[in-house]
């Protein structure tokens, strides 16, 4: 690797410059300008900012030298040889470093003002190597933002000994922490090299291994940028080839490993337990969007992978990831692929049937080995109930619901009434509550209710005018007479699941497209007016003719 020549001198660091940033970049020279920017914008904390190339072909390199010209306190680096992966460019950066200090950030993603203050202040008060802050995963190109470990960053905290918090594993990112970078240095805390995915697991798993203090601020730090209509998907992204969950797997079972080998059997036991609420579900979610053999192939490697855990660690995961990993168990060969979609999906849903084996509810008669373990006394507002909705469009429109009984435990709370609220995907905004009485089936094994549908309210708290459908989710609350209210999604039927052109007085006319999510949840897309359905039908003639090339 070499450096660029070295900027024009500027005016000496002030003596609370302790931070380096390594950005980290390859083939991103649309992007990296702006989370370099971000990072020189933190102030006079940051003495550096190291930006590594790792041998881009395209413009990268020659967009960071041209910002160090106009920034001293930028570095650039320029490797030789792509390293395949993000630990390696890290770790140079990690060498590199001169501040006391050193936290990381992608070429595609940005710091928020005051991130390296909020964690510096935090760091010289406790005196922590490791300092930790609130990461939000905002969708491009639309506002929404979704936190991630949200209950990890609600208040300040101080960790200490970091073994008596197992939920400290669910968090796997880098990015959203400062290091002090004598404690990476003395404890030989260091990336994977090479082509190595996910290589944060393991990093992080590094860091805990070395028992660091750890203090926590509830501050906004870093903005993960999730662009999913991107030509190139992230690594997050990309999960269409086994091969990713393959990589998965490795690097979850090196993580593990070292918090083991270090002494830190909790950790242990906390980091196989997170696989499975939240690695497990996330890609059970997606399986049934995949091909035959790719099906198989996972479904044999996550057996093999599961069959080293513990009884103990199936038994502290929550039930639906529980009652997934003994689907898995139970069966070489890949079955029942709705439920299990819908059962991963969060909330989760348990379609029927409902079976027992004796006393034990389980999975189907063909895997009486896969028991529902806990279902019988699970709190009512955490049944994974099942209510089936068919969106009927037109000048009346209206939702048709269907609450299934679970082993008679929606029966005995004893549903009433049912509410329908609409939430919109691009900033958590409510629309109006639909609200319908139960109704018994004759033959006892579920409820059936009818409710309006009013369109035209949704697309009056949309984004009128921006030429798209602006999607809208939904979810249902049933009441229930001894006070309890059951939870769910609603999972998507019927044959109303297209786009409708509907005339509206108000609004001359609504587009509405009723559709089912990758986990079939029933999901609605809307907007109104003759110039968006010509700009919608606009788009689509375009692919149509760009496919026709």
């Amino acid at each position: 690797m070499n450096e660029a020549p070295e900027p024009r001198p500027g005016p000496a660091v002030t003596p609370s410059a302790q931070v380096s940033i390594v950005v980290i970049a390859y083939n991103d020279a649309a992007l990296v300008g702006e989370a370099v920017r971000s990072a020189l914008a933190q102030g006079d904390a940051v003495t550096e900012v190291i930006a590594v190339d790792d041998a881009s072909t395209d413009r990268t390199g020659r967009v960071l030298d041209d910002l160090a010209r106009e920034h001293r306190r930028l570095r650039v680096i320029h490797r030789e040889d792509n390293s395949g992966g993000c630990g390696t460019p890290r770790n140079d950066g990690i060498r590199a470093a001169t501040g006391r200090f050193v936290m990381f950030l992608d070429s595609d993603d940005v710091l928020p003002g005051g991130a390296v203050d909020a964690l510096l202040d935090a760091a010289l008060r406790h005196g922590t190597p490791v300092t930790a802050g609130l990461c939000v995963r905002r969708e491009l190109p639309g506002p929404r933002e979704v936190p991630w470990q949200p209950d990890l960053y609600r208040e300040p905290a101080l960790y200490e000994p970091v073994a008596g918090h197992p939920e400290l594993v669910g968090d796997t990112l880098c990015v959203n922490k400062l290091y002090d970078r004598a404690f990476l240095l003395d404890h030989e805390v260091f990336f994977p090299d090479g082509r190595f995915t996910y290589e944060d697991f393991v990093f992080t798993s590094r860091v805990l291994a070395a028992a660091p203090r750890i203090a926590v601020v509830p501050d906004q730090v870093y903005i993960w940028h999730v662009r999913r209509s991107a030509a190139k998907q992230s690594i997050s992204l990309d999960r269409k080839d086994v091969a990713n969950w393959e990589s998965r797997i490795e690097a979850h079972r090196t993580s593990v490993r070292i918090l083991a080998d270090a002494g830190h059997k909790g950790l242990a036991h906390a980091a196989r337990t997170k696989f499975l609420d939240h690695d497990l579900r996330m890609y059970v979610r997606e399986l049934h969007t995949r091909g035959v053999e790719h099906r198989r192939e996972w479904w044999r490697l996550t057996r093999a992978y599961l069959a080293g855990f513990e009884e103990s660690e199936l038994l502290a995961a929550r039930a639906p990831a529980r009652w997934l990993a003994r689907v898995l168990l139970a069966s070489e060969a890949p079955v029942d692929s709705e439920r299990i979609t819908q059962l991963a999906a969060r909330p989760g849903r348990l379609l029927p049937p409902y079976v027992r084996s004796g006393e034990r509810p389980v999975w189907s008669p063909a895997l009486p080995a896969a028991e529902l373990d806990g279902l019988d006394t699970l709190p009512a507002g955490q049944l994974p109930v099942a209510i089936d909705a068919e969106p009927v469009l037109g000048t009346r429109s209206l939702l048709r619901l269907r609450l299934h009984e679970l082993y008679g435990r929606v029966g005995a709370a004893g549903p009433v009434g049912i509410d329908v609220e609409l939430c919109r995907r691009a900033d958590g905004r409510r629309g109006p509550v639909h609200t319908a009485a139960l109704t018994a089936d004759p033959a006892g094994d579920g409820w059936t209710a009818e409710t309006s549908l009013d369109l035209g309210a949704l697309v009056t708290l949309g984004k009128r005018g921006s030429g798209t459908l602006d999607p809208w989710d939904l979810t249902a609350r049933v009441h229930c007479e001894d006070g309890s209210v059951l939870h769910g999604a609603l999972r998507a039927t019927g044959p109303g699941l297209r786009r409708h052109a509907l005339p509206s007085a108000r609004h001359g006319l609504l587009l509405a497209q009723p559709y089912a999510t990758t986990g079939g949840a029933l999901a609605l897309r809307m907007a109104s007016g003759l110039r968006t359905a010509w700009k919608i039908a606009a788009r689509k003639l375009r692919r149509v003719g760009t496919r026709g090339r």
